[in-house]
């Protein structure tokens, strides 16, 4: 196959890329490892910031969004028993924040894809990328080519297996390309670019030579223990509660389906979790308003995720540009991995359409500037977050007063209050 844009991996990043570039006539191919099935049955993200939601629309699925998604202006902190309430739209100069879970993001961006017969191979086995080290000149116009089936099998105006022949970016040297196995069959794609939107075990950033990336991690001695169910929330806004049993969260993802949260130590099993465990230490963690209107039932799903702090530097090697959890992770309590790809996805459909369309490579070159500025503070604000709220058995007392101290700074400054805010609802792209 040949295309303009080679996209690894068929989530969220990876689909809005395919659909901006595609509404600007910019061809592209997906390589998933996985199954769509399995793809929709990961369960993750809920809060979109504006820009997300914006992003959403720009790329022509936005509209079950909408409809279905619920505007939240403020959420909660408990602590010590006591909810106080934090007003996004007060603080953050009227932002607000939309509650849709992003494998209904990914069910929309997989349903406007194949709606267009755009190629996504899933299933691909042994998927494998190289000559993405060359040089890059100045992008033109692609030529319109054919699109494939979603299938691989080809479309209208491509060869049977191709995705259509596009226009050439004006690149030199060896085409960047990827190796793969669908159906049995071998398969190689040759592309100007390589988009990794494959995620933190992806080969994507594998491929990159060991001396050419830093990496820079934290890992946190507790997960989330993280429980899906059909009731309704106890709260029509989130709480995230601090307690001396460790921190929880009342989350949702519409006004019948709640999600919750638990801490619970690195290492713990989800198998040793019971439904009516969980629901018996989330109620032992609430505050007594909440702990009285939480309606349990059974669950749906139930998993435990690590905590890690994370990032890649840079983000782009050659003509092979990361998105997404292949190049960061950040933990889940400020909400910001669904919402940090997506700023790289805007980024980086920018620098590409640039480049097709304006023969530029300015939007190219700073993609990995432009982004890490943004993942750094998303970062700083996750951690802090993180550190704020959860229980730190292992620290010292001396920290456990600091902790103590920065929570009752919080809750009692406007200041410290605004700036939660702004954090939260997403800084400025």
């Amino acid at each position: 196959m040949r295309t303009q844009v080679l996209i690894v991996g068929a989530g969220p990043s990876g689909l809005l890329l395919g659909q901006l570039l595609h509404r600007h006539g910019i061809d592209t191919v997906i390589v998933e490892r996985q199954s769509g099935e399995h793809v929709l049955s990961r369960i993750r993200a809920g809060v979109l910031e504006q820009g997300t939601a914006d992003l959403m629309d720009e790329a022509g699925v936005g509209a079950r969004m909408h409809a279905e998604g619920l505007v939240h202006d403020g959420f909660a902190l408990t602590v010590d028993g006591v909810r106080h309430r934090v007003d996004l739209r007060a603080l953050a100069s009227g932002k607000t924040v939309l509650v849709y879970g992003q494998t209904e993001v990914t069910r929309d961006l997989m349903a406007a894809r194949a709606a267009e017969g755009l190629t996504t191979l899933y299933e691909a086995a042994d998927v494998r990328i190289e000559g993405f080290d060359g040089t890059v000149g100045p992008g033109g116009p692609g030529g319109a080519g054919g699109t494939g089936g979603t299938d691989g099998t080809g479309g209208t105006g491509g060869t049977s297996g191709t995705s259509g022949t596009s226009g050439t970016s004006g690149t030199s040297g060896r085409l960047p390309r990827a190796t793969c196995t669908v159906n049995g069959e071998a398969v190689e794609i040759q592309a100007d670019f390589i988009a990794g939107c494959d995620g933190f075990h992806g080969v994507c950033r594998a491929s990159v030579p060991a001396g050419a990336i830093s990496v820079f991690e934290k890992v946190y001695p507790f997960g989330w223990l993280g429980l899906l169910s059909d009731t309704p929330p106890v709260s029509h806004e989130l709480i995230y509660t601090r307690h001396a049993r460790g921190f929880s969260l009342c989350s949702m993802r519409s006004a019948t389906r709640s999600r919750y949260y638990l801490q619970v130590p690195a290492g713990e099993r989800v198998e040793d979790w019971s439904d009516a465990r969980f629901w018996d230490e989330l109620r032992a963690r609430l505050d007594p308003e909440a702990a009285a209107a939480l309606v349990t039932g059974p669950s749906l799903e139930k998993s435990i995720a690590p905590l890690r702090s994370f990032v890649a530097e840079p983000m782009r090697f050659g003509r092979l540009f990361l998105a997404g959890d292949a190049a960061h992770i950040v933990p889940p309590t400020g909400a910001k991995g669904l919402n940090l790809a997506a700023s790289d996805v805007r980024y980086l459909s920018q620098a590409f359409i640039e480049h097709y369309r304006e023969r530029s490579d300015a939007g190219l070159d700073h993609y990995s500037a432009r982004c890490l500025a943004r993942v750094w503070k998303a970062e700083r604000f996750s951690w802090w977050l993180t550190s704020l709220m959860h229980n730190f058995d292992q620290e010292p007392a001396f920290q456990a007063r600091l902790q103590a101290a920065e929570l009752d700074y919080v809750l009692g400054s406007d200041a410290a209050r605004r700036v939660l805010a702004e954090n939260y609802v997403g800084l400025p792209l």
